[in-house]
C-alpha cells in the first residue's frame, strides 16, 4: 500500500503545525536572518528530551491528545482513518519494519526483509520473540491475513489502493474468484510478497506492513471487524504497551509489555487522555499532562513555560481547500466526476487566487506555517520547486470569473451562475483550534470580495468526525472544504489521488494524472530522475486543473514536561521513554 498508517491520516485542519524552510518567520524576523545571526529558530526545534537524568523505573506518563471532539476508536491499522485513533495505536501496534532517517526501510524492526533481483518480490522474516499480548507469535500468517482482510469486498475499511492492487492475485481474490491470493507465500515467520511488476516504492512505504491477529480475530466476519469489540475494546497489538481499559472517547490506559520484542519498556504504564487545544498548554504548565501536541497559535503561550521542552520537526502534512467534482461509487469503487458545480476551470482558479496564505502563515500562525505551492510538501526530494503556486491576486480572480461569465448582473456586488441564476458555494470546514473560525471567516470574506456568495455549510463549523462522514459520503450540501493531508514520506501519491482510491475525496479524474502515477510506479520510475520527472509534471498537472488549492505547509510542535527521557518526537520508540521523577515538574 503506497499511503501506510502514517501517511493516509486524517488530520483536523488546525490541529498540526509545519512550515516551509524557505519562508519562515519566527517572531517577526525571517528565516534567512535568523540563520545569519545563529539565534534559535523554528529550523532549531530539537526532536529528543534533552534530559539525562538517572532513569525511573516503571514511572507512569501522562499523554494528552489535544482534540476537541472524542476518538472514534477504530483501533486497527488496517481500518481507522482518523489521527485520534493512529495517536492510540503508536503506543500498543506497530510495523514489522522500521524506517531510516530518510524514511526507507531497514531491518532493525520486528522483521528483517529481502529483495529479489528482479525487484518484484519483498520476503520478511519475523524475529524470534516477536508476540501478540496474548503470547501468541507474530507469524506470517498474519500478515497474511491483513492482506486478506483488506482485499476481501466485505472489508470496510480504505486501505485497498493502487499499490494493494499491484499484488499478484490480488484482483482475482478481490473479485471473489479464489480464496487466497497467489502472490503471497507464508512459512511460519517468513512471508514473501510478490507484485506484478516492479515497484520502486516498496523500500519507502509501498508494501503493507502491519499484521492482524489471524487467531484472535478468526471468529469476527470480516464485514463486522470495524465495529467488532476486539478492535474497539479490547483490541491486541504487539508494541511496547498494551490496552489495559478504554473509556470510550476519552481515555486509554495502557500498562507495559514485560514481553515486548525490544525489551521490557521504560515506563510502567501510560495514560492517555483527550484534552481540549484550548487547555492543553495549561494542563501541561500545571503538570496534568506530560506530553501533548501543540498547534502554532500556542507556542507563543508554550514557550513562556519554565517547566516543559518544545520539540518540532518539518512534517508531511500540507492543509487544502478541496473542490467537491463528483463521488465515489462504492460498489464499483471507481470515482465519478459528475458534479458540474465546481467544474470551471477558471473558477477554481480564481478562488486559488482570492486568498492570501502568505499572510495567513506569517501573522495567524506566527510563522509556523508558509504557503504550500504543490501537493508534495518540499520537505520531499520529489517536491516540483518550480512552481510558485497561487498567490494573492483578486484583480486576476476577478478576470479570470468575468472570462469565465460568472457575472454579477443584478448589481448586488454578487454574482450569478452561468445561466444568469443565484450561485451561492457551500463551504465545509471543521471545529479545531482557536483559529479555526477566524481561517473559516477569512476565506469567505476573501472569496466575497471578488463577487461570489460563500456560506458555510449549516451556518457554523462541523464536528472532526461529522465532517469526514459529509465528506467522505460525498454529501451534496458541500461544494468546498477546507482539510488536510499527512502524506508521508513515500512519494507515490495514488493513495490519495487515484481514481479507485476511497481516498480522492475531491472526485478529480483526469487521463493525464492516471498515466503519470503509473508511471511512477513502473519499473522506469528505480531511475530515480525519471520517477522526479515523473512527479514534477504530475504536480504540474495538479496545480494546473486546481482540483485542490493546497494552502499551507506544517511545522508540527510538541511540548514535555522537563521529567521526561528519551521522547523522540520525530520517530518515537515509546519502549525507551521515561521519567525521571514520580511527579511532573511543575
Amino acid at each position: 500500500m503506497s499511503y501506510k498508517w502514517l501517511c493516509m491520516i486524517l488530520i483536523s485542519v488546525l490541529s498540526l503545525t509545519a512550515f516551509n524552510t524557505n519562508h519562515t518567520v519566527v517572531d517577526g524576523m525571517s528565516h534567512e536572518k535568523l540563520n545569519k545571526t545563529k539565534e534559535n529558530t523554528a529550523n532549531s526545534f530539537p526532536t529528543v528530551t534533552a534530559n539525562s537524568k538517572p532513569t525511573i523505573r516503571n514511572g507512569h506518563l501522562n499523554y494528552g491528545l489535544s482534540s476537541d471532539t472524542p476518538f472514534t476508536g477504530i483501533l486497527s491499522y488496517l481500518l481507522y482513518s482518523g489521527n485520534p485513533d493512529s495517536l492510540i495505536l503508536q503506543f500498543f501496534d506497530e510495523s514489522l519494519l522500521q524506517t531510516d532517517e530518510n524514511y526507507t526501510f531497514n531491518n532493525e524492526g520486528a522483521a528483517i526483509y529481502e529483495m529479489s533481483e528482479d525487484n518484484k518480490t519483498i520476503t520478511l522474516t519475523i524475529k524470534d520473540h516477536v508476540k501478540w499480548h496474548d503470547g501468541a507469535p507474530v507469524t506470517g500468517a498474519d500478515l497474511e491475513y491483513a492482506f486478506l482482510v483488506i482485499g476481501s469486498p466485505d472489508y470496510t475499511g480504505v486501505r485497498y489502493d493502487k499499490q494493494m492492487q499491484m499484488v499478484a492475485g490480488m484482483e482475482a481474490y478481490h473479485a471473489g474468484k479464489v480464496e487466497y491470493i497467489s502472490g503471497i507465500k507464508v512459512d511460519g515467520p517468513k512471508i514473501s510478497i510478490t507484485y506484478k511488476e516492479a515497484n520502486p516504492s516498496l523500500l519507502t512505504g509501498g508494501v503493507w506492513t502491519y499484521p492482524m491477529h489471524k487467531e484472535y480475530l478468526k471468529e469476527v466476519a470480516i464485514a463486522d471487524l470495524e465495529a467488532s469489540d476486539k478492535i474497539r475494546k479490547t483490541p491486541i497489538g504487539f508494541g511496547p504497551f498494551q490496552v489495559n481499559k478504554i473509556i470510550p472517547g476519552e481515555a486509554v490506559e495502557f500498562v507495559a509489555n514485560n514481553e515486548y520484542w525490544q525489551g521490557k519498556p521504560q515506563l510502567g504504564s501510560i495514560t492517555l487522555k483527550v484534552i481540549n487545544p484550548d487547555l492543553a498548554v495549561k494542563a501541561i504548565e500545571t503538570g496534568e499532562l506530560d506530553i501533548v501536541e501543540i498547534s502554532a497559535d500556542q507556542y507563543d503561550q508554550a514557550k513562556k513555560l519554565q517547566n516543559i521542552e518544545t520539540l518540532g520537526y518539518i512534517g508531511f502534512s500540507y492543509s487544502y481547500i478541496g473542490f467537491k467534482l463528483g463521488h465515489f461509487d462504492a460498489i464499483t469503487k471507481t470515482t465519478k466526476m459528475d458534479n458540474p458545480k465546481m467544474a470551471n476551470i477558471k473558477l477554481r482558479q480564481a478562488m486559488a487566487y482570492a486568498i492570501d496564505n502568505k499572510s495567513v502563515g506569517e501573522k495567524v500562525y506566527k510563522g509556523l506555517r508558509s504557503p504550500a505551492h504543490t501537493v508534495i510538501p518540499a520537505i520531499s526530494h520529489y517536491h516540483n520547486s518550480d512552481i510558485t503556486g497561487y498567490s494573492l491576486h483578486q484583480e486576476k480572480s476577478k478576470q479570470l470569473l468575468d472570462d469565465a461569465g460568472y457575472i454579477d448582473i443584478d448589481g448586488d456586488g454578487i454574482r450569478e451562475d452561468l445561466k444568469g441564476k443565484k450561485f451561492t458555494i457551500h463551504f465545509a470546514s471543521m471545529n479545531g483550534d482557536a483559529n479555526s473560525e477566524l481561517l473559516a471567516r477569512y476565506y469567505i470574506q476573501q472569496w466575497g470580495d471578488i463577487g461570489l456568495d460563500v456560506q458555510l455549510v449549516d451556518g457554523r463549523l462541523q464536528e472532526f468526525n461529522s465532517f469526514y462522514d459529509m465528506v467522505e459520503l460525498d454529501d451534496p450540501k458541500i461544494d468546498i472544504y477546507q482539510a488536510a493531508w499527512q502524506t508521508g514520506s513515500d512519494p507515490d501519491p495514488s493513495g490519495i489521488w487515484d481514481k479507485n482510491s476511497d481516498y480522492n475525496y475531491t472526485r478529480w479524474v483526469n487521463d493525464k494524472s492516471q498515466e503519470l502515477l503509473a508511471k511512477g510506479l513502473s519499473p522506469e520510475a528505480f531511475d530515480e530522475k525519471y520517477r522526479k520527472d515523473v512527479y514534477d509534471e504530475w504536480q504540474q498537472l495538479v496545480h494546473d486543473e486546481v482540483p485542490m488549492i493546497p494552502t499551507l505547509y506544517r511545522y508540527n510542535l510538541a511540548a514535555a514536561n522537563l521529567r521526561i527521557k528519551n521522547f523522540d518526537f520525530k520517530f518515537t520508540d515509546w519502549s525507551k521513554v521515561a521519567v525521571t521523577a514520580v511527579n511532573a515538574v511543575r
